[in-house]
């Protein structure tokens, strides 16, 4: 399976605005720009995006998990938070709230640091990964 994205950006890294599109067309010449990126600009940027492709991986893994081992998901939400620091994603941690029937902590919590290490973008990233879940 191979996947795509297209960035098309005019112009200088302070004055100039690019466009992002995906092979989906989920994204369609979304807006994104130096102030969407590093101030707080009108549009989307790298870092969020990568926050958004954790937090759906790690989500569907989890969920994955849990369905392996013998329990219902009522439902997973997780928020992923990056940190760029002088240019480098150093940390993204992902905060994870869960609905499980019949689960107990000790195996919800054994499963999220599973998903947490294994889903692909985990494997991708060269940041300090991390979480925080629940268990509603």
């Amino acid at each position: 399976m191979k996947r795509n994205a297209t960035a098309v950006w005019n112009g200088s890294l302070k004055e100039g605005a690019g466009k992002l599109t995906t092979q989906s067309t989920t994204l369609k010449d979304t807006q994104y720009s130096f102030k969407s990126r590093f101030e707080e600009g009108v549009g989307t940027n790298p870092e969020e995006l990568i926050a958004a492709a954790h937090a759906g991986c790690f989500t569907m893994q989890l969920s994955a998990y849990i369905t392996e081992a013998g329990f219902e998901v009522e439902s997973v939400e997780t928020k992923c938070d990056i940190d760029l620091v002088d240019g480098t994603i150093v940390t993204s941690h992902l905060t994870v709230h869960a609905k499980v029937k019949g689960i107990s902590e000790d195996v919800f919590q054994g499963l999220v640091t599973k998903a947490e290490k294994f889903c692909i973008i985990s494997k991708v990233l060269n940041a300090a990964i991390s979480s925080t879940a629940t268990l509603a």
